[in-house]
């Protein structure tokens, strides 16, 4: 069985959207020559377009891009202990923080916001 393409799943949306491929290509600014581009497959959409073709319709990029869902993995607390008593040292999950590592989280928690809205900066 072949897998579909990224073109195969959008025109699997429209369909199921109820649209046609024109007005679907009107409303997000997509020429008819990339749309036949991408049918032909002699290009596929960009990354900003695959994005906002997920965000119209509403499905995943991991969807979009290889018709699978991805699934986050669910955490689940424990009550066994963690790995510093295998390291021998002390199991910290029931201490209590000071002031001063409290701040030390609170600013290390600012700066990986900041060099993530950085980083999506120059990925623009």
């Amino acid at each position: 069985m072949q897998s579909q393409s990224i073109y195969e799943r959008i025109e699997l949306l429209i369909k199921n959207k109820g649209i046609t491929k024109k007005s679907f290509c009107e409303q997000l600014k997509i020429s008819t020559g990339n749309f036949g581009d991408w049918k032909r497959g002699k290009s596929t959409p960009g990354t900003h377009k695959l994005i906002e073709i997920a965000a119209y319709f509403d499905v995943s990029l991991d969807w979009l891009l290889t018709g699978k869902e991805r699934y986050a993995q669910t955490v689940n607390e424990q009550s066994s202990p963690y790995f510093f008593e295998l390291m021998g040292q002390l199991n910290c999950q029931d201490e209590v923080l000071s002031e001063r590592e409290k701040d030390f989280i609170k600013e290390y928690i600012e700066f990986s916001v900041y060099r993530k809205s950085r980083q999506q900066g120059s990925n623009r």
